[in-house]
Formats: structure tokens, sequence, C-alpha cells
């Protein structure tokens, strides 16, 4: 029943938190009252203040008598009441929207109370979190609070424009069940649902019932459709078009997108193209990306760019209040028997993983007999592991497409899944099928023990099993090495959410602190506290992100606004524009508006003057195709055919006109006003999804098989302006560019070259009086790849350069030209059986040749690592 503007405060939190009210001739029976109650009833006071300063405790004297002897110009410190404007906070304080404005609601019992709408800003949920309420005590804090921190005034990010404040989870999947293509109601069930939505404070108006005969029945959409459009009075006419998450593939949303197998988008046949007209749904299921965060083209965002936040925020309040009751008594649950896969998806599932376990034990097979070709820039091990992760990974998701094709439409996971409320298909793959393969740094289980990851596993083994796939589901339950590899995967998590909050947190409080005085001038310059010009127009475009509407910082997104106009705007008794018309408002339009005197950007002309290049594009296509001259438009009424044109991708005058006006008055309205405090915004920008990135470094494996510092890291090597950075990568272009063989030979002189490329042996000798570790090189390899200087003697000094093994000449001796031997630096006989088996596997990484990490030639450019 909440608004999204308000909040319930508990009764007893309600008598702790006063409010100084002064007495005035339109308070002083209410004030009186409040008086009489005093502390321990609400609504109550709990103190007086006379105007010669004198503090009256109400809880030490005769409250009947305070009350008589009120006069005007008192003040009263009464309980919060209903309407009192409250600043509610949840840390970490991330962003601004982290402590906003709300209205005050005093009910019963002992918690805080918001709607749901409201979680996404404050990043809340109800498993216990803690919030702090604090009450401004003067009039004008009050509407400070009102104006600059009310939840109605900050329901998108300053980050990139987008909604935050908008329906999620249960509101999305009753959303989502409403307008479904079989939900239809009868008059009693479509009034009694309408009830729902409002407060018995406004008319509902009942729309015409799609069928008449041989009952009236609604459908769930008209049931929308008179959501956002209550009644006659409601001036909100919605023109938008979303494609869901479950709309096919093969619609087009654009002329330039169809192709020959692709179907109009409002005919998608799952249902997933949204489509508003004049506040009507017209077709589409609705989900996240209709009603949800995180976009700035759903519904919500709409209403607030065409209209006002206060359209938005009630549509909010009624869908909430509609959608909590709706689901509660249409019941939604999940049970056991959602995620219990049947027989013919048991037989896929095996037949899956047998198929891609019986390719991955061929490719371990070719690695071992040395058959397997090297990928581009990786080592044989590299590309075994790329190759057997590519078929694991396939296997999840060849695994996860037959059970979402086999589960029924009516199953609580999947349709959570599809309506964007919780869950992914890969979590519905995981529950029924196959859990999948567990990463650990981006990469297979690492070996834990002696080149194993676990002592249930033979030595060197590399099968899926032994290094972290999971074949079984959660509903089938893990065996004893799944369970351990995937608590393996999860730690990982733990560890790395503990150790980026401290990371991120010191990055956020430098950030603010350097830019926290860079302000918005009147000349539009971005300048610090003592006048020094940072930047000559803010953003290079002078918008405010808060208010962009299109794609890539876009201020307007012109195919919905077009949409809009067309709508609201109809052609009807209005002739065509030609072509050359339309180009010549077009550029008379332009031509009043001067950059330099306070007119539209120069790149917003290029925007503006390409969308309507592509309505007349689409005009004269669909001119040819039906026969008519593409540059001479006729009369509507002279034939069938130029009717049809016109009504197909026609533009009347009229038409044109609003929408070049709209555009210009829209994007005046966008320009960053004078004062903004874009340092603070800019850093809190940075800073918050600072915590949703990840700490690690990711590997990628594949034809740039070399690990890439991403998230965290990066960004913090960014800001700190490192002069070394953790993986430096040059590309270069070969002066003989089309010549393969001397890129090739470029390679040989330049790539890093380790002990296990070269070596055709390392074993370890127990029989001798001293034990030891014989390397035998491979001086045929080293001939044909064209190593040139490798020898036994050059391997024993990067042997003994290697830091990592701390070893010296008298351990590292050379017998002959192609093999050495290495004896242990240790003299505890105990620990030598381990010292050697360290050895062993540490040898084949000494780099015996140049130190570049990585190398891939890709015809033309040569791309290295250092």
């Amino acid at each position: 029943n909440l608004r999204i503007t308000e909040v319930a405060i508990p009764i007893l939190m309600a008598r702790v938190l006063t409010y100084p009210e002064r007495v005035s001739y339109y308070n002083i029976e209410k004030l009186r009252q409040c008086i009489r109650n005093g502390p321990h009833k609400h609504p109550g006071a709990n103190f007086i203040l006379q105007p010669d300063g004198t503090k009256l405790h109400l809880k030490y004297c005769d409250r009947r008598i305070a009350a008589r002897d009120l006069k005007y110009g008192c003040i009263v410190e009464r309980h919060l009441e209903d309407g009192d404007i409250v600043l509610f906070n949840r840390q970490p304080s991330l962003h601004r929207m982290s402590i906003m404005s709300h209205r005050a609601r005093i009910m019963p019992w002992r918690t805080l109370r918001f709607n749901e709408s409201v979680c996404n800003p404050y990043n809340a949920d109800f498993d216990g979190d803690e919030m702090n309420l604090h009450v401004p005590q003067t009039e004008e804090a009050r509407t400070e609070a009102l104006m600059l921190m009310g939840v109605q005034n900050n329901l998108c990010t300053p980050k990139n424009g987008e909604i935050l404040v908008a329906s999620t989870q249960d509101f999305l999947t009753s959303s989502f069940l409403i307008t479904r293509k079989d939900s239809f109601y009868d008059r009693s069930s479509f009034t009694l649902l309408c009830s729902y939505l409002g407060d018995a404070m406004e008319n509902i108006d009942l729309p015409t019932p799609a069928l008449i005969k041989p009952i009236e029945l609604w459908t769930g959409k008209q049931l929308f459709s008179v959501l956002v459009r209550p009644n006659a009075f409601t001036k909100v006419y919605l023109n938008l078009g979303v494609r869901e998450k479950i709309c096919t593939k093969k619609c087009a949303l654009t002329v330039e997108d169809k192709t020959s197998e692709a179907v109009h988008d409002a005919m998608c046949p799952n249902d997933g193209f949204v489509y508003f007209r004049n506040s009507e749904l017209l077709s589409g299921q609705v989900g996240k990306k209709t009603l949800g965060n995180g976009n700035n083209e759903g519904m919500f965002s709409v209403l607030i760019r065409d209209y006002n936040s206060h359209a938005a925020a009630s549509c909010m309040n009624r869908l909430a209040k509609f959608s909590a009751r709706f689901i509660g008594n249409h019941g939604f649950s999940i049970g056991v028997d959602d995620v219990q896969p049947g027989e013919s998806l048991n037989e896929k599932k095996g037949k899956t993983i047998g198929e891609g376990y019986q390719e991955c034990h061929e490719l371990i097979a070719q690695y071992s007999k040395g058959a397997l070709k090297p990928q581009p820039g990786c080592s044989r091990a590299q590309t075994l592991e790329a190759r057997i992760s590519g078929v694991l990974n396939k296997l999840r998701d060849t695994a996860g497409d037959h059970c979402m094709s086999t589960l029924h439409w009516r199953n609580s996971p999947l349709i959570m899944s599809q309506c964007g409320s919780k869950g992914s298909p890969i979590n519905i793959s995981q529950m029924v099928v196959c859990v999948g393969q567990q990463s650990v740094g981006g990469r297979r289980a690492p070996n834990g023990f002696i080149d194993r990851t676990l002592p249930h596993f033979p030595i060197n083994s590399k099968t899926p099993a032994a290094k972290g796939f999971v074949a079984n589901s959660f509903y089938t339950g893990l065996t004893a090495t799944e369970f351990f590899f995937h608590t393996m995967g999860g730690r990982e998590g733990l560890v790395d959410t503990a150790v980026k909050t401290a990371e991120t947190g010191y990055m956020s409080r430098r950030l603010m602190k350097g830019l926290e005085d860079l302000s918005v001038f009147y000349d539009q310059t971005v300048r610090n506290a003592s006048g020094g010009i940072v930047q000559f127009v803010y953003g290079d475009d002078g918008m405010d992100p808060v208010k962009m509407e299109g794609k890539g910082g876009n201020p307007l997104n012109l195919d919905q606004l077009f949409m809009k106009v067309m709508a609201t705007c109809p052609q009807r008794g209005h002739e065509t524009l030609s072509p050359e018309a339309i180009s010549q408002m077009l550029n008379d339009k332009l031509s009043e508006q001067d950059p330099s005197a306070g007119g539209c950007s120069d790149r917003f002309k290029e925007l503006l003057t390409k969308f309507v290049g592509n309505r007349i594009k689409m005009l004269r296509n669909t001119r040819r195709a039906l026969h008519l001259d593409e540059d001479h438009v006729g009369r509507k009424d002279s034939s069938i055919e130029e009717c049809v044109a016109a009504n197909i991708s026609g533009i009347a005058a009229k038409q044109l006109q609003v929408f070049l006006d709209t555009c210009l008055s829209r994007y005046h309205s966008k320009i960053i006003e004078a004062g903004a405090s874009i340092g603070a915004i800019g850093a809190q920008s940075i800073g918050e999804p600072g915590t949703q990135m990840t700490l690690k470094t990711f590997h990628f494996a594949g034809v740039a098989s070399m690990n890439v510092t991403l998230g965290v890291p990066r960004i913090k090597e960014i800001i700190n302006a490192a002069k070394k950075i953790s993986t430096p990568i040059i590309t270069a272009e070969l002066l003989s560019g089309q010549d393969e063989s001397f890129g090739v030979k470029v390679k040989r002189c330049i790539e890093k070259v380790v002990l296990g490329e070269v070596a055709a042996a390392i074993k370890i000798v127990l029989k001798s009086s001293q034990p030891n570790l014989v390397v035998k090189l491979d001086m045929q390899r080293i001939e044909a790849q064209g190593y040139e200087g490798i020898n036994a003697d050059s391997v024993q000094l990067s042997i003994i350069n290697y830091p990592k093994l701390k070893l010296k000449s008298q351990h590292v001796r050379v017998i002959d030209e192609a093999k050495l031997r290495i004896y242990p630096d240790g003299t505890d006989r105990s620990k030598l059986q381990f010292e050697l088996h360290n050895l062993k596997s540490m040898l084949p990484k000494v780099i015996v040749k140049v130190n570049m990490t990585r190398y891939v030639f890709f015809g033309v450019p040569l791309l290295g690592c250092c």
C-alpha cells in the first residue's frame, strides 16, 4: 500500500523522532491535542519551547495546563506524523541515491518498510538490512530535501540516465502473467482487478470488451492499458516499442535489420515484442525490459521524458499495488517438481555429456602423443586447456538448451527467468540438468597436490571430472569431488568480495577528494574552486547525463520520439510531403540553429539529418514497391496506391513540424545546468560500479591466449597512471606485411621460449648416490623451429638465473651439448623427494630465450605481450 515516495515508520520510532513546529492560528488546536497526549501516546509531543527560551518537558508537567497556556510563537516538538519529510539512507552510501527523502507513514510493529520498487538505488533487500532515518528540523531543510533528494526527482541515475527506481521481482512476474495472450476475464473479475490498482480516489473507465459473444471478456493486456491510463482525464499517451527477453531473434526492429527470414517485430510468435500506442498495449508480454531498471528505453523512462516524473511515479504506484494483490490471489510458488527432469531430458543429457567426454578424451590422447597442433600464440598445454574448456562450455550450453526447450510454460523458474524477475537459463539448467565447469581464477581447477587436483584422481589427469567439471545437477546432488570443486569456485567469490570492498572504497575516496570542487559555470566551462578551467565544455557536448535518452550518449531517442509524434498527431486531412519538401523543411529549421548563439550542436544536426534521411529513404522504397513516382507525391485520394504509401511511410507537414520543434526543445532542456557539481557525480559514477567489478585477472583462452588485466586492477592502473602496467601489449606492423614466412622468422627472433618446449625429457634419477634430475634437450626440434643459440650451456645459464629455483652453478652440470644434470639444493634427505618433484614441475617454466610472453601472427599485424 505504500507509495514509492513513502516509508513506513514504527510508532516506537515516531515517538522518539520529533519535529519542532511553530504554533500559529491554523495548527494551535492540533498541537494542543498533541501536548495533551504527551510523550507516550502517538500523536503526541515531548517538549514545548517558549519564546523566552525556556524548555518544558511534557513528561514532568501538567499537560492540560500546558495545552491551555499554549500561545502563538511557541515551538512544540511533536511526534513524527503522516506526511512528514524524512531522509532515508542505507550504508554503504556509494552514490547520491543512497540517501533520499521520503514521506513518513506511521504504522504499527517494529520495522521500517518501503515500496520494493525503491530497493535498487539503496541496493537493499529484506533479509535483515539496517537503514538510517533522519528528520530535517526546519522548513527550509524540508523543502530542500523534498526538491533535491525526493525519490520522485531521483528516479534516474546521473551516471548514464538509466532508470533506477522501477518494478522488481514479484511485480515483474505478476505483470508477465497478466499480459499473457490467453488471459481473459469476465466483467466481475476484471472490475475486481481494476479495483486493486487504485486507492478508491480516482475514476476508472472500463474499455470495450475484447470479446462480445457468447460472453463479454476482457484481456490481461486491456487491464494493463487501464493501469497506464485509468481514465480519460489522465492525459498520458504512451507510445513505446520494446523487445523483451523472450522475443525471437528472427524479429526485426528496423528496416536495416530485416532479412529474408525476418518477421515483423509485432508478429513475434513468443509475444515478445511489447508495443504501446497511445497508452494501449497492443502486443507483447511485459517484463524487465519494459518495467525494470537498468535501461532508458522502458515504460517508466518514456513517461519521465514525454511527461514528467509524477506520471511515472503514479504509474509505478498503481503497478505495485495491483501486482502485489494479483500475485497473492493468483498464487505463484516453486517446488521440487519444477526442477525434476523428465526421462527424455535425462537421455539427452547422458548422450550429450557422453559425446563431450569422448571429444575431451580424444584431445587428451592427441596431446599425449604430441599430435595436437598448437593454436597461434599458445603452447600445446594451453591449446589443450583452451580446446577442452570450449568443449565443456558448449556442453553445458547444449544441455541447458535441451532443458529450456522441454520445460512446460507454466514452470515457475522458467517464468521468472523469462520475465527477468530472478534467475537466468544457466541457473535453471544447473538446477535441472548439469552444474557445469567450475572455474578458479578464470581457468579449470588447478593442481593442489603433486600434478593432480585431488588424491582421488591419477597423476597428470586432465579429464573433465578431474579438473572441476560437475556433470550432476543440484537436483540429483553432487559427488564428493564435485562438491569440493564447487566450493573452490564459491570460496573465490567470497574472498574476492571481501578484498575488493577495501580496494574500491579507497579508490572512491581518492576520486571524490580529487574531483569534489569541479562544477559547471555559467559560461558552460568546468572549473575548480580556484576558477581554473578543467574543461571548456562539460563532456564536450554540454549535456546532462541524467537526461540522455538514446544509446551511446545520444541526447534523444529519435525513433521513439517519431513514433510518439506519428501517434499523437495523425495525418488525417493533411497531404503527405515529398522527399524534397521534407529535406527543404529540415534544412530551413536547422539553418536557424547557430551553435555559437546557443543553438544545437553540429553533431546533433548530423544525427537529426541522418534520421530524417532514413525516413526519406523508407518513403522512396515504399513508393518504388507500389510502382509510384519516388519524387512526386500525389493526393492521397487520387489512387489506392497513394493512400497505402501515405499510411505506411508518409509524413505530413504538421507532423514534421511538431517532430522538429520537439527535438530542438528537448535538446535545449538537456543542457547541463550551471552550478551542477559534476566532479562529485563523476567520482561516484566510477566508484559505485567499481564495487560490481571483479578483482581477478581473467584468462582468455584461444587466439589471444594471454592474461588480460581487467576490472578493479585495471581501473586502478588507469587512475594511478601506473608507469609499469601488468599486461602491456604491443601491436607492430611488419615491413614485409604480406610475407607469412617473414612473420614466422620475426616470431622466432622475439618470442619467449621455455625449457618445456625444447626439452625432450626431464627425468628424476634415484639410483645414484646423490639423487638428481636429468634434462635432455630436443636438438631436432630446436633446429626445426629455428631457435638459434639454445644449447646445454645457455640452458644452464638460464636455470641458474631463474629466481624461483634459487640454484647456483655447482647445482647444474653440463654433461654434453644436449644433456644437463641438476642436483637439488638441500641436505635434508626426508624432504628430498618433494624437492625433486618441485624442481621437475618448475623446470619446464624456465625461460631459455628472450622474455616476450605471447606472440600472435595475424598475417599483417604482429601482436606481442611483454
